[in-house]
């Protein structure tokens, strides 16, 4: 069975030259088929308002499963929101979460350090996806996923 993986960081993040090493082997292994891509139609609207065009060309080589936002991943985005888990700023973060946690994918993908792949955040985003009736949402970086080959 092939793997779930939501990337919207890591499109992001695809030529930050800290980065790059490993998010180009994780597009490769999705090119591949090692791993599935998966983008909530939330990405898609954020990519297409603003990402720069290399990204979205880079988007255009994957062959990604698109998933629409629902009642259910906005509500549990804001569950996170009531516990204060990120500031409204950060509200795209929380869905961003809520989409992989309600799909259930395998492992969320980011490189965002501050709001999603941080042991903290992750407790606290994992109580609430249990208190909810959720599973637990695995959280790393593409490096810890391709590993060190």
């Amino acid at each position: 069975m092939i793997q779930r993986y939501p990337i919207y960081s890591v499109i992001l993040r695809i030529c930050d030259s800290q980065v790059k090493e490993y998010t180009y082997k994780l597009f490769d292994e999705f090119r591949k088929g090692k791993y599935k891509p998966i983008i909530s139609s939330h990405v898609i609207a954020e990519l297409e308002n603003g990402a720069p065009e290399n990204v979205k060309e880079n988007l255009k080589t994957l062959d990604y499963e698109e998933f629409m936002v629902n009642d259910e991943m906005v509500k549990l985005a804001e569950k996170y929101m009531e516990q204060k888990i990120v500031s409204q700023n950060y509200y795209s973060d929380a869905l961003h979460i809520a989409v992989g946690t309600a799909i259930g994918v395998d492992v969320l993908v980011s490189w965002n350090f501050k709001h999603i792949v941080n042991l903290d955040k992750i407790k606290l985003f994992n109580s609430v996806n249990l208190r909810e009736g959720y599973s637990v949402l695995e959280i790393r970086t593409p490096r810890e996923v391709i590993g060190n080959e």
